[in-house]
């Protein structure tokens, strides 16, 4: 009786420990699009688990594909991990979502789901250059034989070239396979319909659940380093910047721009993109570019531009698209300039203060010289000849005087007929006063 006692208590030990009891089980969600803001998650959650001496962590993979520099620091994570693991793909994996789905220990799926499609594509919708493709091919079956299966089938992802027709992906078309052909072809090792099923499948029905989700910060952080996002930031910065400056003050548009900035260096941040060196560059070549507003030659400007793209170079993973980014930001800037410009011209905001928009007309008073009006019609002699310059007396008062043109003795009679400022023009008296006058 207390051998069968004994074998009834292991028997239920063996059970407990099969259903997982007292094990802890991590859920980390890998949904959406796949960028650096997913990686920095993924890389925090994963330390976690093992921190906690998770037994095993469940990635659910929701995703239409992303960046392929992002899905390689995934891949790196999962390669890493010392907990075994299971990917669960509850709806799509493609693209970058079956890469990162084949670096797992084990795949499930559920019976809608679908993984594949991995062709790799530029940022403008077209195909990469035979380079790139060749690299993403051969990470792809890399991720396939890192885990004991076939490579044939995550080339044929990967690669339209592969002639696959009974898993209806015919030369010239990428291979997408359902759960059960994934099954098939040793891509799957079951299909269950929910993670209660599944937990059941991987003997941890009883074991505690800890649901990892990402905070606040990091889906801002996800949101706001989308390739699509970037150049909007940019292009709302240079926007706000720039409309600020034909503004009076500081005001909506200013802020807009600077909160753009902030907001475009705080996701990279925190995604690990961009680090203090690039803050320090950006505020030394805003420095530079106010700077330059009140400093001849042009070099601080230059400089401070300089530093600037800089800080966005060095906060980018993909310095082609920053590169296609920062460029849509300029051409938005150099139109809005330009509109600005004929519209409202420089009589306002910030370039009042830097600009002279005065004008010393007669019409507002001002006169370079005093024009002495009450010489004219005053007669005299000269003291010197005049060739056309000399010097005549009006009356006991020496003056500089020119003649209209001609020659003019000295010691004879003229007539201040002009002034203009400082210059005094004579014309010469006839000797004979009737004459002068009839003429």
């Amino acid at each position: 009786m207390l051998v069968t006692a004994a074998f009834s208590l292991l028997q239920y030990s063996s059970s407990a420990n099969a259903a997982g009891e007292g094990k802890q089980v991590y859920i980390i969600p890998v949904k959406e699009t796949v960028e650096r803001g997913m990686a920095a998650f993924l890389e925090r959650t994963t330390e976690e688990a093992a921190e906690n001496g998770a037994d095993h962590i469940i990635f659910e993979i929701d995703t239409p594909g992303g960046r392929v520099d992002a899905a390689g620091e995934i891949g790196e994570i999962f390669q890493g991990l010392d907990i075994p693991n299971t990917a669960f793909i509850t709806s799509r994996a493609y693209s970058a979502g079956s890469y990162i789905a084949l670096n797992a220990e084990q795949i499930y799926m559920k019976p809608q789901a679908t993984m594949g499609a991995s062709g790799v594509i530029n940022s403008d919708g077209t195909a990469a250059d035979k380079k790139a493709q060749s690299a993403w091919i051969s990470a792809m079956v890399a991720a396939a034989e890192s885990n004991g299966r076939d490579p044939l089938y995550a080339r044929a992802m990967a690669d339209s070239s592969v002639d696959l027709p009974k898993y209806g992906a015919a030369e010239g078309e990428f291979l997408t396979l359902g759960p059960t052909d994934a099954e098939e072809v040793g891509y799957a090792e079951g299909i269950v319909e929910d993670r209660t099923e599944l937990l059941s499948e991987l003997n941890l029905s009883d074991a505690k659940v800890i649901e990892e989700q990402p905070t606040l910060a990091e889906n801002l952080a996800r949101f706001l380093t989308d390739p699509i996002v970037i150049p909007i930031l940019l292009s709302v910065a240079s926007l706000g910047l720039i409309v600020e400056l034909y503004s009076p003050g500081f005001g909506i548009p200013g802020i807009m721009g600077v909160l753009s900035l902030v907001l475009f260096f705080y996701g990279h941040i925190v995604a690990g993109l961009a680090g203090y060196e690039a803050i320090i560059l950006l505020i030394l070549g805003i420095g530079l570019v106010v700077a330059e507003f009140f400093l001849p030659g042009g070099i601080a400007g230059i400089a401070g531009i300089v530093a600037i793209v800089a800080s966005l170079m060095l906060s980018s993973a993909d310095m082609g698209h920053m590169a296609m980014s920062i460029g849509i930001a300029l051409i938005v800037t150099i139109v809005v300039s330009i509109i600005l410009f004929k519209v409202v011209g420089l009589e306002r905001g910030f370039f009042r203060h830097i600009i002279l928009n005065d004008a010393t007309t007669s019409e507002k008073g001002y006169v370079s010289t005093a024009n002495r009006l009450e010489l004219i019609g005053m007669e005299g002699t000269t003291l010197t000849p005049l060739r056309p310059a000399g010097t005549a007396d009006f009356d006991g008062k020496r003056l500089d005087v020119v003649t209209e043109g001609g020659f003019i003795s000295a010691n004879h009679p003229v007539k201040v007929v002009k002034t203009e400022g400082s210059r005094i023009v004579v014309r010469e008296m006839k000797t004979d006063t009737h004459e002068e006058e009839t003429k």
